[in-house]
């Protein structure tokens, strides 16, 4: 029998892709598939058909096995394309504003980085880490937990890219309060109060909640904030065009009308007035901030800071008193890179323990000033991953690594390309939709 032509290349093609899949995601054993799409693309020689047609079933329930087929087929289907290439993600809070609105709708690549291997396989199709219509209920099985693995991707995070990633904090969580920081509660009130009067539970790295925010560190670096102005390793960076600070604009006496915060996009953002100083606070761009400047009615306009230090270091990272750093004037602070090695001392410890403890998963005890690692004195610490910085472009209404510190490379589910969807719950009908932020790049 003479096989056409167009068998050959068909055969040929789904090959070359199945091969590449297989090595692609580590699965070799699905090579063992070739000689079946062989025999169904050439040979032929499996009587497929002929098994069909003498497995004789009622039509109703050949109809439900097909329709069953279908959609387990279609649920496999959007399974692998979610885990292994992009994934759709919403924006909740505003602490990217303004290059990420609350109701953006973002697509996220898992490519872009490599796609990361699932930590927890068993859970109910297209969740997170609760049951649809409940906040309580988990909706996976911690029976089965993978090691941290991820595939090859087009590239690795770069400096000032737009990255989503499991909140590393987010290891521990008040079922109650599902929206607080647990570290946060227990500082503030103590660890036995909260245990005690509220349920509290673990969660995985990869069940952990997403956050999205801009990667200013990467592994090596050193990072400093100066009166607001963030610093690589001894150099300005790069300023993003959306980012937002706090300014404080003084007015004179004359309120600004709402057609001009319309015009100027302030509207919707966050603003203080204080009638007796005549003055805004307001979050804007430095685009906006010249803008304002510029109306009649200005006085003057100046960019917030917080120089504050005194008791700085109970709201942010690494809550010691030796690292006195306000969310303006932070640093400096090495991001720990794979491979490299840290000396280890009592004064240090607040940067490093919770890496070596929670993150890289050592046994760790501090006894008479003696640092002991999975039980032997340690004097260094070699870290067994990259980490990072990331900081939201709303800068002084975002809770980011100022706050809870290094991202794990193994929390880093992948980077946020574009916006497909942009909703404005505040306003209703046509309106509601932002047109100008749909399918816009990131």
């Amino acid at each position: 029998m003479t096989v056409p032509t167009k068998r050959y290349i068909a055969f040929g093609t789904i090959t070359v892709l199945f091969t590449l899949f297989a090595v692609w995601i580590r699965v070799y054993w699905l090579l063992l598939a070739l000689p079946f799409i062989f025999d169904h693309f050439i040979t032929r020689w499996l009587p497929i058909k002929k098994i069909k047609s003498l497995i004789h079933l009622p039509v109703i329930l050949r109809e439900v096995f097909d329709w069953a087929g279908a959609v387990i087929s279609a649920l496999l289907f959007v399974f692998l394309v979610r885990t292994l290439f992009i994934e759709a993600y919403t924006i909740p809070t505003p602490s990217m504003e303004q290059s990420l609105m609350v109701g953006d709708y973002l697509f996220v690549s898992k490519l872009s980085y490599g796609p990361r291997i699932p930590n927890t396989p068993l859970g109910f199709p297209f969740t997170h880490n609760t049951m649809p219509f409940s906040n309580t209920k988990k909706s996976y099985s911690e029976k089965i937990q993978w090691p941290y693995q991820r595939l090859a991707g087009f590239g690795k995070i770069k400096h000032n890219d737009v990255v989503v990633f499991n909140f590393p904090e987010g290891d521990t969580v008040v079922l109650q309060l599902p929206d607080q920081n647990y570290y946060s509660l227990i500082r503030n009130y103590g660890r036995r109060t909260i245990q005690s009067q509220y349920d509290v539970i673990s969660r995985p790295v990869d069940k952990r909640e997403n956050f999205v925010k801009r990667c200013i560190g990467m592994p090596g670096d050193t990072i400093e904030i100066r009166h607001t102005n963030v610093f690589i390793n001894g150099e300005p960076a790069e300023e993003v065009p959306n980012l937002q600070h706090r300014y404080y604009v003084r007015t004179n006496g004359e309120r600004i009308d709402s057609a001009t915060l319309a015009d100027l996009k302030l509207q919707s953002t966050r603003q203080l007035y204080d009638p007796k100083l005549e003055s805004y606070v307001f979050s804007m761009t430095r685009a906006q901030a010249d803008k304002v400047s510029e109306l009649h009615n200005i006085r003057s306009v100046t960019r917030l800071e917080n120089t504050n230090r005194h008791l700085a270091y109970f709201s942010n990272f690494p809550y010691s008193s030796d690292f006195q750093w306000t969310e303006d004037n932070y640093g400096p602070l090495v991001i720990p890179k794979k491979g490299e090695t840290v000396r280890l001392r009592p004064s240090n410890l607040p940067l490093y323990r919770r890496i070596i403890e929670t993150y890289e998963k050592n046994q760790f005890e501090l006894r008479d000033s003696i640092i002991y690692i999975n039980q032997e004195p340690r004097i260094s610490y070699t870290f067994g991953m990259d980490y990072y910085f990331m900081l939201g472009d709303n800068r002084h209404n975002s809770a980011d690594s100022r706050v809870w510190g290094f991202v794990p490379e193994d929390h880093v589910v992948g980077k946020a390309v574009f916006i497909w969807l942009s909703v404005d719950r505040t306003k209703k009908g046509w309106n509601r939709f932002r047109w100008n932020r749909m399918f816009k790049k990131i």
